[in-house]
């Protein structure tokens, strides 16, 4: 029999017991043992990346389809995202602030040389996600970035990239702790 048959009874009975030696009794006999824990949510503004809106929730996407333990999701109206999206006239980069906070920087200069903006904007938010570039790399790599070429429109994760990220945030605390954060900056 698994414990998940046992736990039920015993909740029961230590509330008994402490009712009766009279402590407070919490118990909760319903609550489920093997529940997963929820992913990490990290929050995202492209409300500033202008033409590079599309792709970048088509990135965030991509992750969200790729790994179970942190989903990137739009920030709600009136509250502060975890990540910031900006377009601009340089390559596209990421400044990582913590696992899962910094800004991305949807650059034109990248796109004007015929990359694919999704994979730009995949590519970028790993680097949030906590992953390195890792160029010269194949076009499997996201991580290759633009070392694999201006033909790889390949926006996806290999498997051992979804394991970082899942290994990083399955470790992640919920909330960064209140140390001093580093920044790292990440070109390309």
């Amino acid at each position: 029999m698994h414990s998940r048959t046992y736990v039920p009874a015993l909740a029961a009975t230590l509330t008994a017991a402490v009712s009766l030696f009279g402590g407070p009794a919490y118990a909760q006999a319903d609550a489920p043992v093997d529940q997963p824990l929820a992913a990490r949510v990290v929050t995202y503004d492209a409300g500033a990346s202008a033409e590079f809106r599309g792709a970048v929730d088509r990135g965030a996407a991509i992750w969200n389809e790729s790994v179970d333990n942190v989903e990137l999701r739009p920030v709600a109206a009136g509250q502060r995202a975890d990540v910031r999206v900006l377009a601009d006239n340089g390559w596209p980069r990421a400044l990582t602030t913590s696992l899962g906070r910094g800004t991305v920087y949807m650059g034109r200069q990248a796109v004007n040389e015929g990359y694919d903006t999704v994979r730009i904007a995949a590519h970028e938010l790993g680097h949030i996600l906590g992953l390195p570039d890792r160029k010269p790399g194949p076009c499997s790599s996201l991580m290759s970035g633009s070392s694999a070429g201006v033909p790889c429109t390949n926006p996806y994760p290999n498997a051992a990239e979804k394991a970082e990220v899942e290994g990083d945030f399955g470790a992640a605390p919920a909330r960064p702790s209140a140390t001093a954060p580093r920044q790292v900056m990440t070109v390309g």
